[in-house]
Protein backbone atom coordinates (compact mmCIF):
# COMPACT_ATOMS: atom_id res chain seq x y z
CA UNK A 1 0.00 0.00 0.00
CA UNK A 2 1.45 3.59 -0.84
CA UNK A 3 2.51 6.09 1.51
CA UNK A 4 -0.16 8.21 3.48
CA UNK A 5 1.76 11.25 2.00
CA UNK A 6 1.78 10.37 -1.46
CA UNK A 7 -0.65 12.59 -3.57
CA UNK A 8 -1.41 10.47 -6.90
CA UNK A 9 -3.24 13.02 -8.07
CA UNK A 10 -0.63 15.63 -8.34
CA UNK A 11 1.63 15.86 -11.60
CA UNK A 12 5.29 14.04 -11.35
CA UNK A 13 7.99 16.74 -10.70
CA UNK A 14 11.35 16.46 -11.27
CA UNK A 15 13.22 13.75 -8.68
CA UNK A 16 15.68 16.44 -7.38
CA UNK A 17 13.03 19.41 -7.09
CA UNK A 18 10.78 17.05 -4.55
CA UNK A 19 13.62 15.83 -2.97
CA UNK A 20 14.23 19.40 -1.67
CA UNK A 21 10.64 20.59 -2.00
CA UNK A 22 9.38 17.71 0.88
CA UNK A 23 12.31 17.79 2.94
CA UNK A 24 11.76 21.73 3.91
CA UNK A 25 9.47 21.95 6.41
CA UNK A 26 6.46 23.94 5.22
CA UNK A 27 5.94 25.44 8.52
CA UNK A 28 3.09 28.47 7.54
CA UNK A 29 0.87 25.00 7.33
CA UNK A 30 2.04 23.39 10.49
CA UNK A 31 2.17 26.14 12.53
CA UNK A 32 -1.26 26.61 11.47
CA UNK A 33 -2.14 23.09 12.21
CA UNK A 34 -0.80 23.54 15.98
CA UNK A 35 -2.94 26.69 16.21
CA UNK A 36 -6.27 24.46 15.41
CA UNK A 37 -5.04 21.75 17.43
CA UNK A 38 -4.23 24.71 20.27
CA UNK A 39 -7.65 25.64 19.72
CA UNK A 40 -9.02 22.17 19.90
CA UNK A 41 -7.90 21.11 22.86
CA UNK A 42 -8.63 24.69 24.91
CA UNK A 43 -12.30 24.42 23.62
CA UNK A 44 -12.61 20.66 24.86
CA UNK A 45 -11.24 21.75 28.64
CA UNK A 46 -12.25 25.03 28.89
CA UNK A 47 -15.26 24.62 31.35
CA UNK A 48 -13.17 22.69 33.61
CA UNK A 49 -11.34 26.01 34.12
CA UNK A 50 -14.33 28.16 34.63
CA UNK A 51 -16.33 25.72 36.30
CA UNK A 52 -17.79 28.35 39.47
CA UNK A 53 -18.49 31.03 37.05
CA UNK A 54 -20.16 28.71 34.50
CA UNK A 55 -22.16 27.13 37.80
CA UNK A 56 -23.39 30.43 39.18
CA UNK A 57 -24.67 31.83 36.07
CA UNK A 58 -26.46 28.65 34.63
CA UNK A 59 -27.98 27.54 37.95
CA UNK A 60 -26.26 24.21 37.95
CA UNK A 61 -23.87 22.09 40.32
CA UNK A 62 -20.07 22.44 39.11
CA UNK A 63 -20.17 18.90 38.93
CA UNK A 64 -22.92 19.18 35.63
CA UNK A 65 -20.32 21.67 34.35
CA UNK A 66 -17.62 19.15 34.49
CA UNK A 67 -20.06 17.07 32.76
CA UNK A 68 -19.48 19.44 29.63
CA UNK A 69 -15.79 18.28 29.16
CA UNK A 70 -16.93 14.13 30.06
CA UNK A 71 -19.79 14.10 27.30
CA UNK A 72 -17.51 15.92 24.87
CA UNK A 73 -14.54 13.55 25.05
CA UNK A 74 -17.08 10.45 25.33
CA UNK A 75 -18.81 11.72 22.29
CA UNK A 76 -15.55 12.07 20.23
CA UNK A 77 -14.59 8.25 21.50
CA UNK A 78 -17.63 7.17 20.07
CA UNK A 79 -18.18 9.45 16.65
CA UNK A 80 -14.43 9.20 15.67
CA UNK A 81 -14.28 6.06 13.44
CA UNK A 82 -17.92 6.13 11.83
CA UNK A 83 -17.48 9.78 10.98
CA UNK A 84 -13.94 9.20 9.70
CA UNK A 85 -15.26 6.09 7.50
CA UNK A 86 -18.06 8.14 6.33
CA UNK A 87 -15.80 11.10 4.89
CA UNK A 88 -13.30 9.63 3.92
CA UNK A 89 -14.04 10.34 0.04
CA UNK A 90 -13.75 14.25 0.79
CA UNK A 91 -11.29 16.35 -0.28
CA UNK A 92 -9.09 17.37 2.76
CA UNK A 93 -8.82 21.20 2.86
CA UNK A 94 -12.14 21.76 2.82
CA UNK A 95 -13.25 19.28 5.32
CA UNK A 96 -10.67 20.64 8.01
CA UNK A 97 -11.66 24.39 7.15
CA UNK A 98 -15.14 23.40 7.80
CA UNK A 99 -14.34 21.45 11.36
CA UNK A 100 -12.55 24.49 12.48
CA UNK A 101 -15.22 26.95 12.02
CA UNK A 102 -17.64 24.44 13.42
CA UNK A 103 -15.17 24.95 16.61
CA UNK A 104 -15.76 28.76 16.52
CA UNK A 105 -19.95 27.70 16.10
CA UNK A 106 -19.55 25.79 18.96
CA UNK A 107 -18.20 27.90 20.96
CA UNK A 108 -19.66 31.05 19.87
CA UNK A 109 -23.08 29.14 20.92
CA UNK A 110 -21.91 28.44 24.29
CA UNK A 111 -20.87 32.19 24.45
CA UNK A 112 -24.95 33.03 24.43
CA UNK A 113 -26.74 30.46 25.27
CA UNK A 114 -28.77 30.39 28.21
CA UNK A 115 -29.44 26.57 28.68
CA UNK A 116 -27.19 24.37 30.23
CA UNK A 117 -29.32 21.65 27.53
CA UNK A 118 -28.42 23.97 24.73
CA UNK A 119 -24.47 24.11 25.73
CA UNK A 120 -24.51 20.59 26.41
CA UNK A 121 -26.05 19.72 22.94
CA UNK A 122 -23.49 22.43 21.80
CA UNK A 123 -20.62 20.29 23.53
CA UNK A 124 -21.77 17.09 22.11
CA UNK A 125 -21.38 18.43 18.42
CA UNK A 126 -18.24 19.54 19.35
CA UNK A 127 -17.20 16.15 19.96
CA UNK A 128 -18.17 14.87 17.08
CA UNK A 129 -16.10 17.80 15.39
CA UNK A 130 -12.89 16.79 17.74
CA UNK A 131 -13.08 13.03 16.67
CA UNK A 132 -12.84 13.95 12.75
CA UNK A 133 -10.12 16.66 13.77
CA UNK A 134 -7.90 14.65 15.79
CA UNK A 135 -8.31 11.58 12.90
CA UNK A 136 -7.26 14.11 10.24
CA UNK A 137 -4.71 16.05 11.89
CA UNK A 138 -1.59 13.82 12.34
CA UNK A 139 -1.83 12.11 8.62
CA UNK A 140 -2.78 16.16 6.99
CA UNK A 141 0.76 16.72 8.52
CA UNK A 142 2.81 13.92 7.50
CA UNK A 143 1.47 13.88 3.82
CA UNK A 144 3.17 17.59 3.27
CA UNK A 145 6.84 16.28 3.55
CA UNK A 146 8.69 12.90 2.50
CA UNK A 147 8.52 10.09 4.24
CA UNK A 148 12.00 10.19 6.31
CA UNK A 149 10.96 13.58 7.67
CA UNK A 150 7.12 12.98 8.68
CA UNK A 151 7.91 12.62 12.40
CA UNK A 152 9.62 15.92 12.34
CA UNK A 153 6.14 17.62 10.89
CA UNK A 154 3.85 15.93 12.54
CA UNK A 155 5.85 16.89 15.96
CA UNK A 156 5.38 20.58 14.82
CA UNK A 157 1.65 19.89 14.24
CA UNK A 158 1.11 18.38 17.77
CA UNK A 159 3.06 21.39 19.64
CA UNK A 160 -0.32 22.94 19.87
CA UNK A 161 -1.30 19.92 22.29
CA UNK A 162 0.98 20.56 25.05
CA UNK A 163 0.93 24.44 24.81
CA UNK A 164 -2.60 24.26 25.56
CA UNK A 165 -2.65 22.51 28.62
CA UNK A 166 0.70 24.72 29.86
CA UNK A 167 -0.87 27.78 29.01
CA UNK A 168 -4.45 27.91 27.14
CA UNK A 169 -6.25 27.02 29.36
CA UNK A 170 -4.46 29.54 32.22
CA UNK A 171 -4.93 32.34 29.97
CA UNK A 172 -8.40 31.60 28.89
CA UNK A 173 -8.88 31.02 32.86
CA UNK A 174 -8.02 34.10 33.52
CA UNK A 175 -9.46 35.66 30.67
CA UNK A 176 -12.70 34.51 31.69
CA UNK A 177 -12.11 35.24 35.23
CA UNK A 178 -11.51 39.12 33.97
CA UNK A 179 -14.05 39.67 31.25
CA UNK A 180 -16.74 36.66 32.14
CA UNK A 181 -17.10 33.02 31.05
CA UNK A 182 -19.28 33.78 28.00
CA UNK A 183 -16.81 36.72 26.62
CA UNK A 184 -13.76 33.54 27.00
CA UNK A 185 -15.49 31.30 25.28
CA UNK A 186 -16.58 34.02 23.11
CA UNK A 187 -12.95 35.02 22.00
CA UNK A 188 -12.36 31.37 21.55
CA UNK A 189 -15.01 31.54 18.44
CA UNK A 190 -13.30 34.65 17.34
CA UNK A 191 -9.73 33.22 17.24
CA UNK A 192 -11.33 30.36 15.50
CA UNK A 193 -12.70 32.01 12.61
CA UNK A 194 -9.61 33.60 12.27
CA UNK A 195 -7.99 30.40 11.93
CA UNK A 196 -9.98 29.11 9.52
CA UNK A 197 -8.73 31.67 6.98
CA UNK A 198 -5.29 31.04 8.27
CA UNK A 199 -5.76 27.04 7.45
CA UNK A 200 -7.77 27.71 4.40
CA UNK A 201 -4.61 30.14 2.95
CA UNK A 202 -1.48 27.77 4.21
CA UNK A 203 -2.49 24.45 3.79
CA UNK A 204 -2.01 22.36 0.53
CA UNK A 205 -4.57 20.82 -0.94
CA UNK A 206 -4.94 16.53 -1.08
CA UNK A 207 -8.09 14.45 -2.06
CA UNK A 208 -10.17 12.09 -0.54
CA UNK A 209 -9.72 8.07 -0.82
CA UNK A 210 -11.04 7.29 -4.33
CA UNK A 211 -14.16 4.53 -3.76
CA UNK A 212 -11.77 1.85 -5.38
CA UNK A 213 -9.29 2.36 -3.26
CA UNK A 214 -10.67 2.52 0.85
CA UNK A 215 -10.32 -0.80 2.49
CA UNK A 216 -13.17 -2.03 4.76
CA UNK A 217 -12.83 -1.19 8.94
CA UNK A 218 -11.96 -4.88 9.52
CA UNK A 219 -9.24 -4.51 6.90
CA UNK A 220 -7.55 -1.32 8.11
CA UNK A 221 -7.84 -3.36 11.82
CA UNK A 222 -6.36 -6.44 10.36
CA UNK A 223 -3.10 -4.66 9.18
CA UNK A 224 0.15 -5.88 10.84
CA UNK A 225 0.90 -3.94 13.75
CA UNK A 226 -2.15 -1.88 14.27
CA UNK A 227 -4.19 -3.50 17.42
CA UNK A 228 -1.03 -3.51 18.60
CA UNK A 229 -0.04 0.26 18.71
CA UNK A 230 -4.06 0.75 19.90
CA UNK A 231 -3.38 -1.45 22.70
CA UNK A 232 -0.32 0.30 23.60
CA UNK A 233 -1.98 3.51 23.14
CA UNK A 234 -5.07 2.76 25.45
CA UNK A 235 -2.74 1.32 28.50
CA UNK A 236 -0.64 4.30 27.59
CA UNK A 237 -3.10 6.64 27.83
CA UNK A 238 -5.39 4.43 30.58
CA UNK A 239 -2.31 4.87 33.17
CA UNK A 240 -1.41 8.68 32.71
CA UNK A 241 -5.39 9.74 33.19
CA UNK A 242 -5.74 6.86 36.15
CA UNK A 243 -3.61 9.67 37.80
CA UNK A 244 -3.54 13.05 36.27
CA UNK A 245 -7.38 13.03 36.90
CA UNK A 246 -7.07 12.70 40.24
CA UNK A 247 -3.69 14.96 40.56
CA UNK A 248 -4.92 17.42 43.11
CA UNK A 249 -5.77 14.37 45.97
CA UNK A 250 -1.99 12.64 44.73
CA UNK A 251 -0.65 16.14 45.34
CA UNK A 252 -2.20 16.73 48.72
CA UNK A 253 1.05 14.98 51.06
CA UNK A 254 3.66 16.90 49.29
CA UNK A 255 1.67 20.25 50.26
CA UNK A 256 1.69 21.36 45.99
CA UNK A 257 -1.77 21.04 45.57
CA UNK A 258 -2.29 24.33 47.60
CA UNK A 259 0.10 25.70 43.98
CA UNK A 260 -1.47 23.43 41.55
CA UNK A 261 -1.24 26.29 39.06
CA UNK A 262 2.50 25.85 39.66
CA UNK A 263 2.37 22.23 39.61
CA UNK A 264 0.38 21.99 35.94
CA UNK A 265 3.28 24.49 34.45
CA UNK A 266 5.91 21.75 35.80
CA UNK A 267 4.32 19.38 33.95
CA UNK A 268 3.54 21.54 30.85
CA UNK A 269 6.55 23.14 30.00
CA UNK A 270 8.60 19.88 29.70
CA UNK A 271 5.60 18.78 27.78
CA UNK A 272 6.85 20.53 24.66
CA UNK A 273 10.18 19.16 25.35
CA UNK A 274 8.91 16.14 25.06
CA UNK A 275 7.38 17.02 21.76
CA UNK A 276 10.64 18.54 20.42
CA UNK A 277 12.79 15.52 21.28
CA UNK A 278 9.89 13.05 19.82
CA UNK A 279 10.21 14.82 16.85
CA UNK A 280 13.67 14.80 16.24
CA UNK A 281 14.14 10.86 16.97
CA UNK A 282 10.70 9.28 15.19
CA UNK A 283 11.19 8.44 12.23
CA UNK A 284 14.45 6.91 12.97
CA UNK A 285 13.70 5.35 16.66
CA UNK A 286 10.42 5.12 16.99
CA UNK A 287 10.32 1.77 19.31
CA UNK A 288 13.08 3.08 21.19
CA UNK A 289 11.75 6.62 22.11
CA UNK A 290 7.63 4.49 23.19
CA UNK A 291 9.41 2.32 25.55
CA UNK A 292 11.48 5.35 26.61
CA UNK A 293 8.77 7.29 27.48
CA UNK A 294 6.54 4.74 28.67
CA UNK A 295 9.83 4.09 31.39
CA UNK A 296 9.67 7.22 32.04
CA UNK A 297 6.36 8.14 33.17
CA UNK A 298 6.78 4.69 35.08
CA UNK A 299 9.80 6.32 37.07
CA UNK A 300 7.55 9.15 37.36
CA UNK A 301 4.76 7.01 39.44
CA UNK A 302 7.77 5.51 41.27
CA UNK A 303 8.58 8.33 42.85
CA UNK A 304 5.45 9.63 43.18
CA UNK A 305 4.30 6.19 44.87
CA UNK A 306 7.30 6.44 47.15
CA UNK A 307 8.01 10.14 47.68
CA UNK A 308 4.24 11.27 48.13
CA UNK A 309 5.66 14.24 50.69
CA UNK A 310 8.76 15.11 49.28
CA UNK A 311 7.71 18.07 47.00
CA UNK A 312 10.93 18.75 45.41
CA UNK A 313 10.57 14.89 44.43
CA UNK A 314 6.78 15.34 43.32
CA UNK A 315 7.75 18.22 41.37
CA UNK A 316 10.53 16.44 39.61
CA UNK A 317 8.69 13.57 38.79
CA UNK A 318 5.81 16.05 36.92
CA UNK A 319 8.31 17.03 35.42
CA UNK A 320 9.42 13.98 33.69
CA UNK A 321 5.41 13.14 33.46
CA UNK A 322 5.22 16.03 31.37
CA UNK A 323 8.32 14.69 29.09
CA UNK A 324 6.92 11.17 28.61
CA UNK A 325 3.37 12.32 27.98
CA UNK A 326 4.50 15.46 25.38
CA UNK A 327 6.23 13.16 23.42
CA UNK A 328 3.11 10.72 22.99
CA UNK A 329 1.03 12.19 20.37
CA UNK A 330 4.01 12.57 17.93
CA UNK A 331 5.00 8.46 19.02
CA UNK A 332 1.77 7.20 19.08
CA UNK A 333 -0.44 8.42 15.90
CA UNK A 334 2.84 8.65 13.23
CA UNK A 335 3.19 4.69 14.54
CA UNK A 336 -0.96 4.06 12.99
CA UNK A 337 -0.47 6.11 10.04
CA UNK A 338 2.36 4.76 8.69
CA UNK A 339 1.24 1.01 9.59
CA UNK A 340 -2.49 2.06 7.46
CA UNK A 341 -0.77 4.20 4.57
CA UNK A 342 -3.46 5.73 2.27
CA UNK A 343 -6.06 4.63 4.80
CA UNK A 344 -4.14 6.37 7.24
CA UNK A 345 -7.21 8.78 8.40
CA UNK A 346 -8.97 5.48 9.08
CA UNK A 347 -6.24 3.90 11.87
CA UNK A 348 -6.12 7.62 13.57
CA UNK A 349 -9.58 7.72 14.12
CA UNK A 350 -9.32 4.59 16.06
CA UNK A 351 -6.39 5.82 17.79
CA UNK A 352 -8.87 8.61 18.94
CA UNK A 353 -11.71 6.32 20.00
CA UNK A 354 -8.86 4.50 21.94
CA UNK A 355 -7.33 7.65 23.34
CA UNK A 356 -10.58 9.03 24.60
CA UNK A 357 -11.91 6.23 25.83
CA UNK A 358 -8.99 5.39 27.89
CA UNK A 359 -9.36 8.98 29.19
CA UNK A 360 -12.82 8.89 29.98
CA UNK A 361 -11.79 5.01 31.55
CA UNK A 362 -9.40 6.56 33.40
CA UNK A 363 -11.21 9.28 35.49
CA UNK A 364 -13.86 6.30 36.09
CA UNK A 365 -11.32 3.41 37.48
CA UNK A 366 -9.34 5.99 39.17
CA UNK A 367 -11.99 7.36 40.91
CA UNK A 368 -13.29 3.65 42.11
CA UNK A 369 -9.33 3.11 43.01
CA UNK A 370 -9.51 6.25 45.12
CA UNK A 371 -12.87 5.63 47.15
CA UNK A 372 -11.80 1.87 47.61
CA UNK A 373 -8.00 1.50 47.94
CA UNK A 374 -6.64 5.38 48.08
CA UNK A 375 -5.10 8.08 47.17
CA UNK A 376 -2.01 6.09 47.56
CA UNK A 377 -2.74 3.03 44.74
CA UNK A 378 -3.03 5.34 41.83
CA UNK A 379 0.69 5.47 40.86
CA UNK A 380 1.46 2.05 41.27
CA UNK A 381 -1.92 1.15 39.55
CA UNK A 382 -0.21 3.30 36.42
CA UNK A 383 3.16 1.88 36.95
CA UNK A 384 1.30 -1.90 36.46
CA UNK A 385 -0.81 -0.78 33.08
CA UNK A 386 2.69 1.35 31.55
CA UNK A 387 4.92 -2.30 32.45
CA UNK A 388 2.03 -3.91 30.25
CA UNK A 389 2.28 -0.78 27.24
CA UNK A 390 5.96 -1.30 28.08
CA UNK A 391 6.15 -5.15 27.19
CA UNK A 392 3.36 -4.93 23.73
CA UNK A 393 6.05 -1.83 22.41
CA UNK A 394 8.98 -3.89 22.92
CA UNK A 395 7.54 -7.24 21.70
CA UNK A 396 5.15 -6.53 18.27
CA UNK A 397 7.71 -6.49 15.49
CA UNK A 398 5.37 -4.43 13.44
CA UNK A 399 3.87 -1.96 15.31
CA UNK A 400 6.65 0.73 15.76
CA UNK A 401 8.78 0.22 12.86
CA UNK A 402 11.05 3.37 11.67
CA UNK A 403 10.62 5.06 8.39
CA UNK A 404 12.26 2.50 5.53
CA UNK A 405 11.93 -0.62 7.66
CA UNK A 406 10.60 -4.07 6.59
CA UNK A 407 7.42 -5.83 7.77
Amino acid sequence: MASPITDRSAPPLPATATRRSRARLPLNGLLALAAVVFTGVVTEILPAGLLPQMSADLGVSESQIGQLVAIYAVTTAITAIPLTAVTRSLPRKPLLVGLVIGFALVNGVTAIADSYTVILIARMFGGMLAGLLWAMAAGYAMRTVAPEHSGRALSVAMVGTPLAFAFGLPIATTLGAAIGWRAAFGVIAVVGIGLAVWAAAALPSFPGERSGQRPSLSSVLRMPGLVAVLATTGLFVLAHNLAYTYIAPITVASGIDRHLDLALLVFGVPAVIGVIVAGALVDRRMRSMVLVATALLGLAMIAIGLFAAQPVVVYVALAAWGIAYGSAPTLLQAAPARIAGDAADVAQSMVVATWNGAIAAGAFLGGIALDTMGVEALPWLALALLAAAAVIAATARAAFRPVGAGA
